[in-house]
């Protein structure tokens, strides 16, 4: 076998198990999220509520959204450009333990998350605040960013079901 056929064998392999992996979660059920507006200051709440459709039985660990930011960094050098990806912050809040869903369960589930205030000064000493003053201090470099996102998620046995947005946090405002 050539190079060219063990290559696109491999790449079609990877093809088909991403397809069946999405096949199953969607086999499985589903979540859908919504949010009730995606722009924020620091102190705000981010409200919103989120779907569960459950069309096969599910042994659930436990049903959680977070509000979630990830500091992207990207370096360029020798030709080539290099991006590095960590979660500097996550905001979790439980909304049920471990439950077995049946076929068929549907429910909503609202939340509300608190986006942190840079200007509360036990924010400022906590382990967090020094970790996003660093975060911030690196955004002065116009290769870094921080994206943040909202995410409900079943964590169950086998697949899990997601559900994510997309929020903006003014970062003007913070620190």
């Amino acid at each position: 076998m050539s190079n060219n056929t063990i290559l696109l064998l491999i790449v079609g392999a990877v093809l088909i198990a991403v397809i069946a992996y999405y096949m199953a979660r969607f086999l499985r059920g589903s979540l859908t999220l919504s949010l009730s507006r995606t722009a924020f200051n620091p102190g705000d709440t981010v409200t919103g509520s989120f779907d569960i459709h459950i069309k096969k039985p599910i042994e659930g660990n436990k049903l959680a959204v977070s509000l979630i930011g990830v500091q992207t960094t990207k370096t360029y050098g020798s030709g080539e450009t290099r991006t590095h990806s960590e979660e500097v912050y996550r905001e979790e809040v439980l909304l049920e333990e471990a439950t077995t869903y049946t076929a068929g369960h549907t429910a909503t589930h609202e939340f509300e998350i608190t986006v942190p205030d840079a200007g509360a000064p036990e924010f400022m000493s906590s382990t967090l605040g020094k970790t996003l003053t660093k975060a911030l201090r690196l955004l002065s470099n116009k290769h870094t960013r921080l994206n943040w996102r909202v995410e409900a998620w079943l964590d169950a046995k086998g697949i899990d079901l997601t559900a994510a947005k997309t929020v903006t946090i003014n970062m003007k405002r913070l620190g």
